[in-house]
């Protein structure tokens, strides 16, 4: 018995501390329960030929949240509330993204993130400015960070709709800064997804090759069913026979990746000069036969110069490791950075109030600096272009998805140069 009496004791005291534990737990869980999370509904195609882009915005944005609510979360005046991301898969199509909407302001969530698609933005930007106008008490905010058909902020703009990507025309004119440099070019090959977005890129090559490289001859030009075309080889053969020195592209997701493949298949040599050519397989795809062919322009890659940029990089990396999982978009991180100051500036979680200081915020995060412009609600900031080379070539420190290639920034375009006039005649409430 007296051998057994330090084991009752401790025993006793581990009991009376658990006790004491859950005790000062209740006043934490209480308020948390008073506080639930601020909910992000991100409709998207989770499922489909384009999951893996959905699946890459779901990582970003994830790892945006908890960055927030390391730092204690979104400060109210009824106290911090967390940030959380809410999957609705849309399966890339409009009807299902209408059908996610309606499920997402059904569940009472005020923000709808989307981006992989212009088409399916363009009719939530109708649908949300219709519910808003129909239900002004439960109004909510079209987050966009891809959706890139000028016309969203141009013609269709909105009040409700906030786009944190440089439009297509925005882009174009980034990867104008390199095409017309490159006075070897004579002949380019325009090629494009059948839709809005794709469209808008072959109109506006168009225009800027027009305008800045009349001497370069338009070889062909088309544009291919969106999601449905599993083999490019016919496409590619067209290009190849073409004679076509470069080929200029908006594709994104699969549509670009398997094109890319197809145009290495067949011999293909020239250059390819794309909004989305660093990710999604393309880099891995080329391999060697890829240095110094494909340009990308984008609003920011991980070999750009700066302690905050490569930090922020190498977090990214850390928070998930595998190879597959490697892309990262600055502008999703920082659209979520906008997110949070505006609701915490408008002391809550309204529509109207958020919009109010949406609006006219801006974001400074790991050496990158954005601004939204009231006029339009397109944000601005500086555009990079940059080429494919191997790793370890000077200004390629990092690769792609474990490929062994990488970009090199061969131009910074400021916000100022980048910004472009806008049509918009913003309706306010």
């Amino acid at each position: 018995m007296f051998f057994l009496l330090p084991r009752l004791l401790k025993r006793a005291a581990l009991a009376l501390l658990s006790a004491a534990c859950l005790l000062a737990t209740v006043p934490a869980l209480a308020q948390s329960a008073s506080a639930p999370p601020i909910r992000i509904a991100l409709i998207e195609g989770l499922s489909g030929p384009f999951a893996n882009a959905g699946e890459a915005v779901f990582r970003n944005l994830v790892w945006a949240t908890e960055r927030v609510n390391a730092r204690g979360g979104v400060k109210l005046p009824g106290g911090a509330r967390n940030l959380v991301v809410e999957r609705y898969d849309s399966k890339g199509q409009n009807e299902e993204a209408l059908a996610a909407l309606r499920s997402a302001i059904d569940d009472g969530v005020t923000f709808i993130a989307q981006g992989n698609s212009s088409a399916v933005a363009a009719v939530l930007v109708d649908a949300i400015n219709k519910h808003n106008e129909r239900e002004p008490g439960r109004r909510v905010l079209f987050l966009n960070y891809s959706a890139v058909d000028p016309i969203l902020t141009n013609e269709k703009c909105s009040y409700w709709h906030f786009r944190f990507d440089a439009h297509a025309d925005m882009r174009m004119a980034g990867l104008m800064e390199v095409l017309r440099d490159d006075k070897a070019l004579k002949s380019i090959y325009l090629i494009g997804q059948d839709y809005s977005f794709g469209q808008a890129v072959l109109r506006e090559g168009r225009r800027q090759l027009a305008a800045q490289r009349p001497d370069v001859q338009i070889v062909g030009e088309e544009l291919h069913p969106i999601g449905r075309v599993k083999d490019f080889i016919p496409y590619a053969v067209k290009i190849k026979t073409s004679g076509a020195q470069a080929v200029l592209t908006g594709n994104w997701g699969n549509d670009l990746t398997l094109l890319i493949k197809a145009a290495r298949e067949v011999g293909y040599e020239g250059k390819f000069y794309t909004f989305y050519g660093n990710a999604l397989g393309v880099p891995g795809a080329l391999g060697e036969s890829g240095v110094g062919k494909v340009i990308a322009v984008a609003d920011w890659f991980p070999n750009q110069a700066g302690a905050a940029s490569e930090a922020f990089y190498q977090s990214f990396r850390q928070r998930f490791p595998r190879p597959q999982d490697d892309y990262v978009h600055m502008r999703m991180q920082l659209m979520v950075e906008a997110l949070a100051q505006s609701v915490e500036k408008a002391g809550g979680t309204d529509a109207l109030p958020v919009a109010a200081q949406l609006e006219r915020v801006t974001v400074n995060f790991a050496g990158h600096k954005g601004a939204m412009r009231a006029a339009d609600h397109q944000f601005q900031q500086t555009l990079v272009v940059a080429l494919m080379d191997k790793q370890g070539s000077p200004g390629v420190r990092f690769d792609v998805e474990g490929s062994g290639y990488g970009f090199r920034v061969v131009k910074t375009i400021a916000a100022e140069r980048a910004e472009q006039p806008t049509s918009c005649k913003m309706v306010r409430p």
